[in-house]
């Protein structure tokens, strides 16, 4: 009889064990996982700073070609530091490319995660001004097809969005947590809006404004590749004003989306990671990184990440 009355005690400590067990394993966090996306971005940038073309002189050539254009308060620093990197360029991208290793190794590794995004953040800035020459936004070049306002300043963005704050707040979604769902709905719509806004520019609603920056990105790119981008530069050609008014009623919808209730906000967030896409594949030609000598694969997938961080989080049942 007592061994009919111990077995089950024994049973429900062992279910009780268990049940603690479960609850002790960490749920999965999507702003961890959000965090090694940035990470990875980080190490893939690392990896393209290591190709041969960016120890040469022509990389120095290519940070002084931003300067084109930008007042002289932007451009006389950008070619004074691309000189520099011209005359020790082993020296320089060496560095440049360790310092990216390492942002994307801290963020990674959980205990470095903060010192790292702090990292990154000034280290973007100083890119998005010495090596992006503000991303054209100055210079009249902006354009949401070419990168605009600068793929290196989305990663300072997301930095400060994915920040673990010590305090945690409810929130209707990842950006929200560290800033609050106020300040991240200011800076989507404020990126978003930008991006509506370099689409209507008059160098972007030329009649061939948008087929030529497409027929630009086909210079060295294998051939399907090069195939795909002249078939688009041609279905937009002498349509640069029209194309331009479609692209920036698309970005403003988007702008606009995270302010709208759940499932439009879905469906606004899903049109952002399909517009981005069509953008990196047509506009940015993944980043131009398999014509060589590019430096970062473009804005196209961190607006996606970016999507990703506002997407709604389920309601509480």
């Amino acid at each position: 009889m007592s061994n009919i009355a111990v077995a089950p005690r024994h049973a429900v400590r062992r279910g009780r064990h268990r049940a603690g067990e479960q609850a002790a394993r960490p749920v999965p966090d999507a702003r961890r996982a959000l965090q090694l996306g940035l990470a990875a971005s980080w190490l893939v940038d690392a990896g393209l700073q290591f190709q041969s073309f960016m120890f040469s002189r022509a990389f120095g050539q290519m940070l002084a070609g931003t300067a084109d254009g930008n007042p002289g308060f932007i451009a006389r620093p950008i070619i004074w530091q691309a000189s520099l990197v011209e005359q020790h360029a082993v020296l320089a991208n060496t560095m440049f490319a360790t310092i990216q290793l390492l942002l994307g190794a801290g963020i990674a590794y959980r205990k470095t995660v903060r010192p790292a995004l702090a990292a990154s953040i000034a280290w973007a800035v100083g890119v998005w001004w010495f090596g992006e020459g503000l991303g054209g936004v100055l210079n009249g070049t902006a354009s949401p097809l070419n990168g605009a306002p600068g793929a290196v300043i989305i990663y300072a963005l997301l930095a400060v969005l994915l920040w673990p704050a010590d305090r945690e707040r409810a929130a209707p979604f990842t950006a929200a947590r560290a800033v609050g769902a106020r300040a991240a709905r200011v800076l989507w719509l404020v990126l978003w809006l930008s991006l509506a806004y370099f689409a209507l520019t008059p160098a972007n609603r030329a009649p061939q404004a948008l087929s030529g920056v497409i027929t630009d990105m086909a210079a060295g790119e294998p051939g399907w590749l090069a195939d795909v981008d002249k078939g688009a530069a041609s279905f937009v050609s002498g349509q640069g004003l029209a194309a331009s008014i479609v692209l920036a009623m698309a970005l403003a919808v988007i702008a606009a989306g995270v302010y709208l209730p759940r499932p439009a906000a879905r469906a606004a967030l899903v049109l952002a990671m399909v517009v981005a896409t069509v953008i990196w594949v047509f506009g940015e030609a993944f980043g131009a990184i398999m014509a060589g000598g590019a430096t970062d694969p473009n804005s196209g997938p961190l607006l996606v990440l970016l999507a990703l961080a506002y997407w709604p989080r389920r309601a509480a049942s």
